[in-house]
C-alpha cells in the first residue's frame, strides 16, 4: 500500500548512520536553501506500507525519491530476486534511471513502513531546462555521488585502497572541498525532515 500523507504522527526520527546519509550529503552540501525549498514545494510525502514496491526493475521510473525514515530493499531478477542492498534514511533512489533515462536495472521495496519525499521526473526536467544555476548544481551533486559509489565497487572488487568493512573510512577519502559541505548538508536534512514533520 502506497500512500500521500500530510501527517507524520506515526514517525518517529531516525538518526541515519553515516553511512546511509553519504548520498543525500552530497546533493544537500551542494545545492542551495532555494534549491531545497523548490524540492520541498514539488515533491510529495508518500508513506509506503512494508512489502510495497516503489520502482520495478525494467518499468519507467517517474520521481526521483529521497527516503526519509524507513527502509527497502533492491534486487535484481538476474539472482532470483536476491537481495543486494539495503536502503535506509538518507538514500537517494532512482537518480541514475533519471539521469541516463533507461528503465531501472533493479527492484526497490519497503521492508517496513517508509517515509519518502518523491520528486516528480517532468517537474524535475522542467526546472533543470529553466534554471541553469540549479542544473550545473544537481548534476554536480549526482556525479559526485556516482563517482564515490564507482570509487568503492572498484574497491570492493580488488582494486586500489581496500575500504573498511564497517565503513570507518567514510568521509577520509573525499576531496576537502566536498568534505566543508558536510555539515551544511546534513544540518539541511534536518531541516528537511523537521520541516516535512510538521505538515
Amino acid at each position: 500500500m502506497r500512500k500521500t500523507s500530510r501527517s507524520l504522527q506515526a514517525w518517529a526520527f531516525l538518526t541515519p548512520s553515516r553511512n546511509a546519509m553519504k548520498k543525500i550529503l552530497f546533493i544537500l552540501g551542494v545545492l542551495t536553501d532555494a534549491d531545497i525549498d523548490w524540492l520541498l514545494y514539488v515533491g510529495r510525502r508518500e508513506e509506503l506500507a512494508a512489502g510495497t514496491v516503489l520502482i520495478q526493475e525494467g518499468k519507467p521510473v517517474d520521481a526521483v525519491y529521497i527516503v526519509l525514515t524507513g527502509s527497502l530493499t533492491v534486487s535484481i531478477e538476474a539472482l532470483s530476486g536476491k537481495e543486494i542492498a539495503y536502503l535506509t534514511s538518507g538514500e537517494v533512489v532512482g537518480e541514475i534511471s533519471f539521469v541516463d533515462t533507461r528503465p531501472p536495472s533493479a527492484t526497490v521495496t519497503a521492508t517496513q513502513e517508509t517515509l519518502i519525499l518523491s520528486v516528480p521526473r517532468q517537474q524535475l526536467m522542467n526546472k533543470l531546462a529553466d534554471d541553469t544555476g540549479f542544473a550545473s548544481r544537481f548534476y554536480r551533486a549526482i556525479a559526485l555521488s556516482l563517482s564515490d559509489r564507482l570509487r568503492n565497487t572498484v574497491s570492493l572488487l580488488g582494486y586500489g585502497k581496500e575500504i573498511p568493512s564497517e565503513s570507518i573510512q567514510l568521509f577520509e577519502d573525499l576531496s576537502p572541498a566536498v568534505v566543508e559541505h558536510l555539515p551544511l548538508a546534513r544540518s539541511r536534512f534536518d531541516s528537511l525532515l523537521r520541516r516535512l514533520r510538521g505538515y
